[in-house]
């Protein structure tokens, strides 16, 4: 592999190209000229050819150096562009943040906590991956998000899980359903229903699949749907038993177009928080996205 040139080489060498006196380019750069030569020496025996003819006490660029200046330039450029960005990067408000989340999150806590989060920093990219559980922690793996709203990845022992919240999954059904006037469903009945439940490769799906088998039940009539708006609409005009938290139907079950019970006497209950890698530390923005993530979720306590 063919070495780089060195940076500081280089820069003395542009300067001195701009200015033809070692004098003044050791000025401009707060250097001695005894150092400038130095560079411009070094530089020239690195690349096996001279730069520049001294003409008295004037320095001119030979064919070769003429050369190197036009592909000098831009790579000078590019170098304090990049100092640029970055302490762009760090001021107030700036740099960039890469959120995982579900599609239940997506929906339901993110708008809230942006919009909050967008006050204290309007110049921050803000980027959002949607995924299952299994799927972020992948991407977390792989530096593709910093933070992601995540079920409790327990065992993973790679990883930070702040808590948020917890809920229980239930059935959700319309009020003329026969379940809605019962206190207990019979395990029994269970089985003669339509189940509407969220993709079979999602987290929550193994979850449900694993809580059955422990009751000893099995769902043979299964909708399974990738939207949770269509998993309330389907259930609210009776064409299944909808299997969902009962704060992504909020809504409907305050306005009594749903209404939710529980799935037996085992309670099926989810841990919701932000994951982040392990001996990560946070930046501004990140502790707090996490930290406005805290106080939305207080009120589904």
């Amino acid at each position: 592999m063919t070495p780089v040139l060195d940076s500081r080489q280089l820069q003395a060498f542009a300067t001195l190209a701009r200015l033809g006196s070692f004098t003044r380019t050791a000025a401009e750069l707060s250097l001695t000229q005894s150092a400038v030569s130095y560079s411009i020496k070094a530089l020239e025996t690195d690349l096996g050819c001279a730069l520049f003819n001294r003409v008295g006490k004037r320095a001119q660029l030979t064919a070769s150096g003429e050369r190197l200046l036009k592909r000098a330039e831009p790579l000078l450029q590019g170098m304090r562009q990049a100092r640029d960005d970055l302490a762009q990067l760090n001021r107030w408000g700036h740099g960039r943040l890469r959120v995982g989340a579900s599609t239940a999150a997506c929906q339901f806590l993110l708008p809230t906590v942006l919009r909050e989060f967008r006050e204290s920093f309007p110049h921050c990219q803000v980027r959002i991956q949607q995924g299952d559980t299994p799927e972020l922690l992948d991407l977390l793996r792989a530096n593709q998000v910093d933070l992601a709203v995540t079920l409790d990845p327990e065992p993973a022992a790679d990883f930070v899980f702040r808590r948020l919240f917890r809920d229980e999954l239930r059935f959700v059904i319309p009020p003329m359903h026969p379940w809605a006037r019962v206190r207990r469903i019979e395990p029994e009945r269970i089985s003669e229903e339509v189940f509407i439940v969220y993709q079979k490769n999602s987290y929550t799906f193994r979850m449900i699949h694993e809580y059955f088998r422990r009751q000893r039940l099995t769902l043979t009539d299964v909708v399974e749907l990738g939207s949770l708006e269509a998993m309330k609409e389907l259930a609210r005009i009776g064409l299944g038993v909808a299997i969902l938290a009962p704060w992504v139907a909020r809504r409907e079950l305050a306005e009594g177009l749903l209404v939710a019970r529980p799935m037996g006497r085992a309670r099926l209950t989810r841990t919701w928080g932000v994951t982040f890698l392990k001996n990560r530390r946070l930046s501004l923005a990140e502790e707090t996205f996490t930290g406005l993530c805290e106080t939305v979720a207080e009120d589904w306590q």
